[in-house]
């Protein structure tokens, strides 16, 4: 960042030194249209204020972004200390959470093996209820086939 300062600095500074340097021709008069009259001025110098005032535009302008970072960063450490306070308390709320389970933990240990084992011996009469039936419908589907076979003889 310093260096485009300083290049931007050597340039306007090479700038001024050729307007100083071709003075007499910046101020030379020539006719200037402005499109509803005509206007005798030195056309230079009309391109020089131009420039200073483009100078004044973006000086303006960078001001204003480095402000803004400033400021954006600014929100960003606020931001940044918040969400870390944040953690620390979920952090604090889950350890504590753990202390209680781990206090619980025998408990629900037995209870959840008691309801698994509830849960597999319900899958597996489930299961051996839908061996049953698809059994049985094939049997049904061959003794159709056997008969209509048996038919068509």
């Amino acid at each position: 960042m310093y260096l485009r300062a300083l290049l931007t600095i050597i340039l306007f500074g090479l700038i001024a030194l050729f307007a100083f340097l071709n003075w007499n021709v910046f101020m030379t008069e020539t006719n200037l249209s402005l499109g509803f009259t005509t206007v005798r001025a030195p056309f230079a110098s009309v391109l020089l204020v131009f420039l200073l005032y483009l100078v004044y535009l973006l000086s303006a302008a960078l001001l204003e972004s480095r402000r803004q970072a400033r400021a954006l960063q600014a929100q960003r450490d606020i931001a940044e200390n918040a969400e870390a306070s944040r953690l620390y308390q979920l952090k604090v709320a889950v350890e504590e959470a753990l202390r209680e389970r781990n206090d619980q933990s025998a408990e629900l240990r037995h209870a959840l093996f008691d309801r698994l084992e509830k849960l597999e011996r319900d899958l597996q009469n489930a299961l051996e209820q839908s061996s049953n039936s698809l059994a049985a419908y094939i049997g049904e589907i061959e003794d159709r086939l056997e008969r209509a076979a048996g038919d068509k003889k």
